[in-house]
This record gives structure tokens, sequence and C-alpha cells, in this order.
């Protein structure tokens, strides 16, 4: 019974409640033109949370309300203009943590405002299709696994350049003949590529859960190839946290062992795939699951 009534009043949440927060946001970054306030950043911090919180709610329960006939799920440009949106807020407050003290907020929240808007002015348009959404978010989540696979793999190799050089600098071999990037360069592609590839990878599977949805109408959890794509995601999410914590002794040397680590999840995420008919079947020569439902209405409308 609990679990339903948080459910009922998640389901109350509307585009009102974050494009709020965000607005509390820019309110509380322009006070800053007007002197130093305390405990601005920490509401700033709080309320962006409660935004993105909000925000994700409000996606979920659209992409898993069920809807009838050959409507798609998160397949019309009104989802797709709060997906944008969405990554906007994330990666401002992913910087904004990073450093508080940055005027970055002038320009990633009227963005983020105006994303928002956009989606509202385009929420009358026709959805696209179930077929049409699939073939979409197919292209989305291989595109995504694609590049966070290869920037695991320039990390790993930028890791490997790095202990070499390193050991040819202890042991005063780093002659002129056969040169690597220095040290410093190596430690900051390596660092660039944990990002980039737990982005990519982020996207990957977020669109693989989309995909999954509008195909068969579930995500299928339990396949192994899902399972194990998660378990490379959620370890290079972590991966991408201890990297950025502020220990300049042996940071370049962790971030390669930690790249270390990924090329062995990506290993094992890529047998998952290929050793289940998650990478083998042709899904498009599959029926799409039969809907038989009738049209609902949109449980997450927004208030007038």
């Amino acid at each position: 019974m609990a679990g339903w009534a948080m459910i009922d009043v998640l389901s109350q949440i509307s585009v009102t409640c974050f494009f709020t927060s965000y607005l509390v946001v820019l309110v509380l970054e322009l006070l800053r033109l007007a002197g130093r306030i305390p405990g601005r950043a920490i509401a700033v911090i709080g309320m962006m949370s409660v935004g993105i919180f909000t925000h994700a709610v409000y996606l979920s329960l659209r992409a898993g309300s069920v809807a009838g006939g050959d409507v798609g799920r998160l397949a019309t440009w009104f989802d797709w203009s709060l997906l944008v949106a969405l990554g906007l807020a994330i990666a401002f407050l992913v910087l904004y943590l990073r450093r508080p003290d940055t005027i970055i907020s002038f320009f990633f929240l009227p963005a983020l405002i105006a994303m928002v808007v956009v989606a509202l002015a385009v929420r009358g348009l026709p959805p696209f299709g179930r077929t049409e959404a699939v073939e979409l978010w197919r292209s989305a989540h291989a595109l995504g696994m694609g590049v966070g696979t290869l920037a695991v793999l320039v990390g790993f190799l930028a890791g490997v350049m790095y202990l070499v050089q390193s050991w040819r600098l202890k042991n005063h071999r780093a002659g002129s003949t056969f040169r690597l990037p220095t040290l410093e360069t190596l430690q900051r592609l390596n660092a660039r590529c944990l990002v980039f590839s737990t982005t990519a990878v982020g996207i990957g599977v977020l669109a693989g859960v989309v995909m999954n949805l509008n195909r068969w109408g579930n995500v299928g959890w339990t396949d192994r190839g899902v399972l194990l794509s998660g378990l490379l995601f959620t370890w290079l999410a972590i991966s991408t946290a201890v990297e950025f914590i502020d220990v300049p002794v042996g940071r370049g040397r962790k971030a390669a062992y930690l790249t270390f680590a990924s090329l062995g999840f990506l290993v094992l995420a890529m047998i998952g795939v290929f050793t289940t008919p998650h990478g083998q079947v042709d899904h498009r020569s599959a029926p799409l699951a039969p809907s038989t439902a009738p049209l609902a209405p949109d449980p997450v409308k927004v208030r007038r």
C-alpha cells in the first residue's frame, strides 16, 4: 500500500515542478550580483537536485505509461526536448559541484529553461509510431555504446602509455628517440576518456531501456547483456567520481588503473552481449509486442 501511495504522489509531478525549481535556481544565482549571501550555494544545489529528481521522475512515468496502438514511448519532440533539458541540468549540477565559485549558471540555466519552453511549445505535435521509435532509440543505443567503447579503449591506451612513460622517467630512459606525450597530457586524456565513456555509455543504456519498452513493453533486466551493460555503466560512473576526488598524489597512476578495470568490465559486457540473443537476433524481423490496451490518458500532464 505504501508503494502505491508513493507512486500516486509521484504521478502528481508536472513540468511546472521542475521548471519552477530551475527558475528558483536562476534567481538564486542572479542574487550573486547583489553581494555575498550565506547559504546561497547550498540552496542552489538543493533546488537543482529537486529539479533533476522531479524531471527524471516525470520522464520515467511518461516512459512507463501505457500507450495503445502504434504510439511510441518517449517518442515525441516534447519528450526529446525534455531529455535534452535533463542532460543540461545534470551537466550544470556536476560542473557547479566542482566549481561553485564560477558563473556558469548565467550560461547553462537560460539554455536549460529555454529547452523546457521549447518542449512545451512542441507538445501538441503528433508522436512517432512504435516502429519509428524503436529504430530511433536503437540508433541512439548503438551510437552511445559504440562511442563509449571507443572512449574506454582510448583511455586504456592512455593509461598504458602513462605507466610506460612513468617507468621510463624513473629509470632515466625517456630519451628523445622514442618520445611519448608528457605525463600531464596523458593524465588529462585519461580523465577525459573516463567522463566521455561514462556519458556515452549512460546514454546508450538509457536508449536501450526506452528501445526495449517500445519494442517489448518491458526492459528485460535479467538478460545477461542488459545486466553487464548496466554494470559497466555503474563502474564507469564510480571510476569517474573516484578520479575527480582531489587526491593529487598518484592521480595519474590511479586513473590508469581505473581505466584498466574499465576495460575488464567492457570485455565482460561485450561477452554478455555477443553470447545472448541481445546481440545476435535481428529484432527488426520480429513483430512488435501486441498492445490491446486502450489509449490511456497521460498520467503526468502539465497543470494549467
